[in-house]
């Protein structure tokens, strides 16, 4: 489902997707960076061969560059390590707020201001909560 357009995409951005993902697999395909850059150029000389085309002759050849990269395409395709599909995907772990009321006081005299700033909008958050909601009951601590 993540492959299915929302909207309606136009021409001229279809063209650029498929010159990125080109160039994309062109990448994966030489490791050399000369051979990469030779590729490249000529990449970009059969895009601009075709700029100034008629729409429907157009359409054409972005469905038939569509099916040559997908038939070009390369069997372990490169990743940025934090995009999706890369190895680090979504693995950078935040920790919560509260993790830092379990600090020892050694550590937490390592930033004497941020911890100060810190009690301080704690206490005006517990201020506005039970401005918004009441006290709470002592019965259900």
């Amino acid at each position: 489902m993540a492959q299915v357009p929302l909207a309606i995409v136009s021409h001229k951005r279809q063209v650029c997707s498929l010159y990125k993902r080109a160039l994309r697999n062109l990448e994966a395909w030489y490791d050399r960076r000369t051979d990469y850059r030779y590729r490249a150029v000529l990449l970009r000389a059969r895009f601009d061969e075709n700029r100034c085309k008629d729409m429907a002759e157009s359409v054409v050849l972005l469905a038939c560059g569509e099916k040559e990269l997908f038939e070009t395409k390369h069997y372990q395709p490169r990743f940025f390590t934090n995009s999706i599909g890369g190895i680090a995907f979504e693995r950078e772990v935040e920790c919560p707020d509260w993790m830092l009321d379990f600090w020892h006081p050694l550590e937490k005299a390592q930033y004497p201001e941020y911890f100060a700033k810190r009690e301080q909008r704690k206490k005006e958050y517990v201020s506005l909560w039970e401005k918004q909601y009441g006290k709470s009951d002592p019965q259900d601590h």
